[in-house]
């Protein structure tokens, strides 16, 4: 019996209006197909502008599609189709079936970065934030914090004062602290030094091994070379298998 994919992605397109351009019309994604199984690394590959952050943006929804459907598979088996969700719902599967993992850190100023990290383990519990809930979140977020070499005096201060390699050290310990059915990752690397990629590269085998279905942008070929079950190029705003 074939395996239900736990991503479907069909004749996805998407064409941006410049408006300050007299609403010149901008293709970026031209009818584009694309499944994602339990326990994959799918990673988009190609030139810059060929649609790959947008595809990741559109998988995530923080982008609408003009045409096409996503359909997620979410843990307890039932389907849905991002593409049509209401905003309500997107915003329920991020906090309990995807994690996204952006190229920048964007997080409310003040809060402390293990806090920033654990909410989303709160989030997901549905759990108030108070008392032994909140010790546990915050208990997975410094294991997580300290494993990716995030000097522990630099929890409590707030990830807007930290250098771009430690924000993005905190932007991957919130994507990874709590397990999701559906992991997006935009260059998750680009900021971090040898030893921190290799933690990354065992992140992303782990929840594999979970059973998670990833996509990725990886433009270091050795994370890629690491992670990546397979490859799709995106040429043209279109989706093809392998390498071009």
């Amino acid at each position: 019996m074939t395996r239900r994919p736990v991503l479907r992605v069909r004749r996805l397109s998407k064409t941006f209006t410049l408006h300050l351009r007299g609403g010149l019309q901008l293709p970026v994604l031209r009818d584009v197909s694309l499944d994602v199984h339990a326990g994959e690394c799918v990673a988009l590959v190609g030139p810059s502008g060929q649609g790959k952050s947008t595809l990741m943006k559109c998988l995530h929804g923080s982008y609408g599609a003009d045409s096409g459907e996503i359909v997620l598979r979410r843990a307890d088996g039932s389907e849905i189709d991002l593409a049509a969700a209401a905003p309500q719902q997107v915003l329920q599967l991020r906090r309990r079936e995807m994690a996204y993992v952006s190229q920048f850190l964007r997080v409310v100023p003040r809060v402390p970065a293990l806090d920033v990290v654990a909410e989303r383990v709160l989030d997901a519990s549905g759990a108030d934030g108070e008392g032994e809930a909140r010790e546990a979140a915050r208990d997975r977020a410094r294991a997580l914090l300290s494993r990716l070499n995030l000097p522990g005096g630099l929890w409590q201060l707030p990830p807007a004062t930290f250098s771009g390699g430690e924000q993005q050290r905190v932007n991957i310990a919130r994507g990874f602290v709590q397990p999701a059915t559906l992991l997006l990752l935009d260059e998750p690397t680009a900021s971090l030094d040898a030893a921190n990629r290799r933690v990354v590269i065992e992140l992303i085998a782990e929840a594999k091994a979970r059973g998670a279905a990833v996509v990725g942008i990886f433009h270091d070929e050795e994370v890629r070379d690491a992670v990546a079950t397979r490859c799709v190029s995106m040429v043209g705003g279109t989706a093809k298998e392998g390498l071009q």
